[in-house]
């Protein structure tokens, strides 16, 4: 059960049936620095809300608040010049597939939110019905639901695309926050058959260099981690690349006895979460082994989550 509602002139999304869960709607891309009047506008909202949560900004890493906190994270790369992160931040294998995708012909651009670029980017999400082992979110939608969920955030949102030739085989969103000092990757996805020209890696590249022309001085690649899962190829992907773990505070605010209740209780996180990682992680193997055997994925290179 999800709702959006509008409290000081940000879009919040409600969600869950028991626990009803507020946060911000561009959460991890947005961010509050006084949570004051967003908590008294929740109250005063006329929905059932039963908790806050929000994530504290780069690259303030202590907490500020008195609020119930737990830690989360976010894979950072900090961003001074491209040549910098090229010389001294990413490793060689990373640097060398990006010298490959621009010998096989990848080209790299900033491109316009049209119904072109709509179109490239349903091709690529409707390739596979499998990506990283798991069902793809995106595979199956039409072209109007594509366009819709991509519109979001673009005042403060720039697409790159991968091209070969007038095809489009990746792209990525990035999506700034309001001081414009940290830019998250929002979706970087790149066509599964053309993995051998490294368009994801050449994604990343523009995408640091996009960082640097506008002077923004951190990159996010969401997540680092997941939960209690620590390391796996997607991590080691973003490590590759000069990213690295941060962790921030995030803030858990009861808004009834409910949400009182929920946190007291460790019910505000997910089940996923609270399941031992030595069976999560066997739960996963057995899931992808069947999604792969069910589409007869072929392997992968890792991407972005949405």
């Amino acid at each position: 059960m999800r709702t959006l509602i509008r409290v000081c002139d940000k879009e919040i999304r409600i969600e869950g049936r028991f626990l009803r869960t507020a946060r911000l709607e561009a959460d991890g891309y947005h961010f509050l620095d006084d949570p004051q009047p967003m908590l008294d506008g929740l109250r005063r909202c006329g929905r059932r809300i039963d908790l806050f949560t929000f994530m504290q900004r780069l690259p303030e890493t202590s907490p500020k608040y008195s609020y119930a906190m737990e830690w989360d994270n976010l894979a950072t790369l900090p961003v001074t010049t491209y040549e910098h992160w090229w010389t001294n931040q990413i490793r060689s294998y990373p640097r060398n597939r990006a010298r490959q995708a621009e010998k096989k012909g990848v080209v790299l651009r900033e491109v316009p939110f049209d119904e072109s670029l709509v179109k490239g980017i349903w091709e690529v999400y409707n390739e596979s019905p499998v990506r990283q082992g798991k069902p793809s979110v995106h595979y199956g939608k039409d072209l109007a639901t594509v366009h819709k969920e991509e519109a979001t955030f673009l005042d403060t949102s720039v697409f790159i695309g991968a091209y070969l030739a007038n095809d489009l085989i990746g792209f990525a969103k990035l999506t700034w926050d309001e001081n414009r000092s940290q830019a998250n990757l929002m979706n970087i996805v790149s066509m599964i058959r053309h993995k051998d020209k490294a368009p994801t890696n050449a994604l990343i590249a523009q995408a640091v260099r996009s960082c640097a022309e506008r002077n923004i001085s951190y990159l996010v690649y969401q997540h680092f981690s997941y939960g209690k899962k620590q390391r796996d190829s997607l991590s080691d992907f973003k490590e590759n690349n000069g990213f690295q773990q941060v962790d921030l505070p995030r803030y858990y605010i009861p808004l009834s006895l409910v949400g009182s209740a929920a946190i007291r209780l460790g019910l505000h996180r997910r089940f996923i979460d609270r399941v031992p990682e030595s069976i999560a992680s066997r739960l996963r193997a057995i899931r992808k082994a069947w999604h792969n055997r069910k589409f007869q994925s072929v392997a992968e290179a890792p991407e972005g989550k949405v």
